[in-house]
Order: structure tokens, then sequence, then C-alpha cells
């Protein structure tokens, strides 16, 4: 498909499940109150020199925050799956399937950003000068190309291994054109930079409102994002 095709079906396909939709933008919202809220309480603990308020609310926001997150990831990977079937309907709701498919894409990420850190920290002490910076540069840029791949993969098979194959993953990117899926992936951190940064100038105004925006359109970008991918790797 041609990237205009692609975009201009991701950017209508959220409402087609208006069901899911709004529970899982129920979901963000109550996603984007944790990461504000905590925001606010950790910083009036620091302001106050208060340890235990700003470990305690820092705790539990990020376990709210998690869980909500591998929700939302694993009906993610759903709607990238039915986009690399190019199909129009919207997945199922199914949150024990999709809480375990979100920790799995949580491991997938994990590892898939250790290894740059671990081979730039090798190349830094091997070089020790400006070569390195280049090929760690150059290595992370690969490993994140093959990330987004990895991720398709474990969408169309939901098995973690298959999105581990590093060296598939890898190829996957020459088959669906690194020129494409780097425009693409471009497009798509411009879209999500522009809402984004609309939720956090509103959350300056009113942190309420701000944090439920912010939580929409965390919702709204992952099914976005998910049904791009989908259908750039439906022509693998």
């Amino acid at each position: 498909m041609e990237i205009g095709e692609i975009l201009g079906d991701a950017l209508v396909y959220p409402f087609h499940n208006i069901k899911a939709l709004v529970l899982y933008l129920i979901l963000g919202i109550i996603l984007g109150i944790a990461i504000i809220g905590t925001l606010v309480s950790v910083s009036a603990g620091v302001a106050i020199e208060n340890i235990w308020a700003v470990i305690g609310s820092g705790v539990i926001g990020i376990i709210i925050s998690l869980f909500i997150v591998f929700l939302i990831n694993g009906y993610q990977l759903d709607i990238v799956k039915y986009g690399i079937q190019r199909s129009a309907s919207a997945p199922d709701i199914d949150f024990i399937r999709q809480f375990i498919n979100g920790v799995k894409l949580f491991a997938v990420q994990i590892v898939y950003m250790l290894i740059p850190i671990i081979i730039s920290s090798i190349l830094a002490i091997i070089f020790q000068h400006w070569l390195s910076g280049i090929i760690s540069f150059i290595v992370s840029i690969i490993f994140s190309l093959a990330l987004v791949m990895a991720q398709c993969r474990l969408a169309k098979t939901e098995d973690i291994g298959d999105a581990l194959s590093i060296g598939e993953a890898i190829g996957d990117i020459s088959r669906v054109g690194i020129v494409k899926l780097i425009l693409v992936i471009l497009i798509i951190a411009i879209i999500s930079l522009i809402l984004y940064s609309i939720a956090i100038l509103i959350a300056k105004w009113n942190a309420t409102v701000g944090g439920i925006l912010f939580g929409i359109i965390v919702v709204y970008v992952l099914f976005f994002n998910g049904r791009v991918l989908g259908l750039l790797y439906s022509d693998v």
C-alpha cells in the first residue's frame, strides 16, 4: 500500500469499533490522570521534602500506569494484526490475553533497547573516539527499526520467539523498504508530537482537563500507530 492510503485508513480506523474505543479511552483517561497526578504528587513531596510521599506516590502511580499500558498495548497488537490481514473490522476485547501480550511486548522492547546499549558500551571501550559514536548511532537506528518489525512479528503470531528473532526482524526492514519505513515513522512521530504538545499545554492550564485529554490522545495515537504498522507490514 502507498503511504497516503495507509495514513488515510489509519486516521479513521480508531472509530471503527466505538465500544472498544470508548472502553480504552476510559483506561487512557485513567492513565493520563495517574501520570499527571503522580507527577504533581511527586513534585509536592519534593517541595515539602517528604521522601515517603515521593516514593509512595511514585510507586503507586507506576504500578497503575504499567497495568493500563500493558492492556492498551496488548489491544494495539491486535490492531496491528488486523492491519496485517487488511481487515476493516476491529479486534474484540480480551483483557487477559491482551494483558499478557502487552507484557510480552514490554519484554521485547527491553531486549531491543538493551542490545544497542551493550554494543555501544563495548565500542566505547575498544575505539575510545568519535568512530564509536558513529557506529553506535547506526546500531541504535537499526535496532529501533528492527523493534518496529519485531512488534509486527509479535502481533502476527503472538510468539515472543518470533519477535526476538533479531536477524529476521532486521531482514523485515528491507522487505518493507527502509526509506518507506523511516518516512512513515517520522510522520507518525510528528502527528503524535503535535497531539501530545496540545495536551501538555492544556495540562499547564488545568491538570485535570490536561490529564483527561492526554489519556484520550494516548489511546487514539496507539490505535492509529497500530493500524499504520499493520498495513505497512502487510506487504511483507
